[in-house]
């Protein structure tokens, strides 16, 4: 009797990994919200290093 219950625990442990796999999961949506929000940054801090170096004429102006 207690095999068949070792057994039943088994199966709902590893189901309930199934469907938590299958699940929208917050914690993917808040990391894609996170590279969004650094790759934003990121795109700004060139945009303002491009602009410094277009306001002293650097010669190059990509950073």
């Amino acid at each position: 009797m207690k095999s068949t219950t070792v057994k039943t625990a088994v199966i709902a442990l590893f189901a309930s990994f199934f469907i938590m796999g299958c699940e929208d999961n917050h914690a993917e949506e808040a990391g894609e919200r996170i590279d969004e929000a650094v790759t934003d940054v990121q795109n700004k801090v060139e945009d303002a290093c491009e602009e410094v170096k277009e306001g002293v004429n650097a010669e190059e102006t990509n950073c």
